[in-house]
């Protein structure tokens, strides 16, 4: 582009100078010229003019052939697509409102964000490693190829309009880093930091997260109880996996219809839902709460049951 452009500048300045051509007879004999569409001389030209048309020639044919071939490798490689595809991202993720910003595309985040979608949960996932884009692509997620541990990247991400963060990168330190920056641009987010070794638990609660995730440990903790109690994991992972059943929190809103009523109350118009837990504004849990606790503004409940009542539980907990 810079080279048509200067091609442009040089023809036009050459006629108006060696031929005397006024501005936009300059600018039409370049133009003529260049694109090698011929129609002729405005005025006969002199030996030097014809000089001067011929180099004009080659650089101008020079600088169109460059461009053609400039623009044919980004499309045999596929990287126009991809600018255009990151651009429309872009667009899209700017638009998102309380989603989860996933830092990491690794084992761990890929798990994270696999749950997430399927619950139906906005996603951008900001990834380091460009070796991981046709990964993304093929997980059909919003994405930023970047440097989670930017204030700018974060910013782009959306983390301002967020409803939580997920920090999976393999680095305990950057974990701690980017948990710090997210924490002081939006006070509100939810965060849960990945921690590899024990000594970074404390580290990521300090720094601002609100929940601290060790694999190593949750995956001897798993074990560990699939070897004793193996009938109390299979019933979770059943309700997980069944397609009608979740076990949901739900918050009680201060105007909400709940507040005042009793768990049995609450639970009588609906079949096959239970709630297994209330914790109260004080941090106090009750589990299993009696059948005549009465739920106060800012519980928490934890409610199990079928899908379709659960949805219309969480809108009369939030009015």
């Amino acid at each position: 582009m810079a080279a048509l452009l200067l091609a442009l500048v040089y023809g036009t300045g050459g006629f108006m100078v060696l031929a005397g051509f006024g501005f936009v007879d300059a600018l039409y004999m370049t133009v003529t010229t260049v694109t090698t569409v011929g129609f002729g001389e405005i005025e006969p030209l002199d030996t030097t003019g014809r000089v001067f048309t011929m180099t004009l020639i080659v650089l101008g044919l020079g600088a169109v052939f460059a461009l053609l071939a400039v623009l044919t490798g980004l499309v045999a490689s596929g990287q126009l697509g991809r600018s255009l595809t990151r651009r429309a991202m872009g667009q899209r993720i700017a638009d998102m409102r309380g989603h989860f910003v996933v830092c990491s595309f690794g084992r761990v985040g890929r798990a994270a964000v696999e749950e997430l979608r399927a619950e139906g949960v906005g996603v951008v996932v900001v990834e380091a490693d460009a070796r991981l884009e046709e990964d993304l692509v093929e997980a059909k997620v919003s994405f930023l190829l970047d440097d989670p541990t930017r204030e700018d990247v974060l910013e782009r991400a959306g983390i301002a309009r967020a409803r939580g963060l997920l920090c999976a990168v393999d680095s305990d330190a950057a974990n701690v880093y980017i948990t710090l920056l997210a924490r002081a641009r939006n006070p509100d987010l939810f965060i849960i930091g990945r921690a590899s070794s024990p000594e970074s638990v404390e580290a990521l609660k300090r720094a601002g997260s609100n929940r601290v995730v060790s694999p190593y440990r949750l995956s001897g903790n798993r074990m560990a109880a699939l070897a004793l109690r193996p009938a109390v994991l299979e019933f979770v992972d059943m309700v997980n996996m069944a397609p009608d059943m979740r076990i949901e929190e739900l918050v009680v809103g201060e105007r909400s219809a709940l507040a005042g009523a009793t768990v049995r109350a609450v639970c009588a118009p609906y079949e096959g839902v239970m709630i297994l837990g209330v914790r109260g504004a004080d941090g106090k849990l009750l589990m299993p709460p009696r059948a005549d606790t009465a739920l106060a503004p800012a519980d928490l409940l934890i409610v199990l049951g079928p899908v379709a009542a659960l949805g219309d539980l969480a809108e009369r907990a939030a009015h």
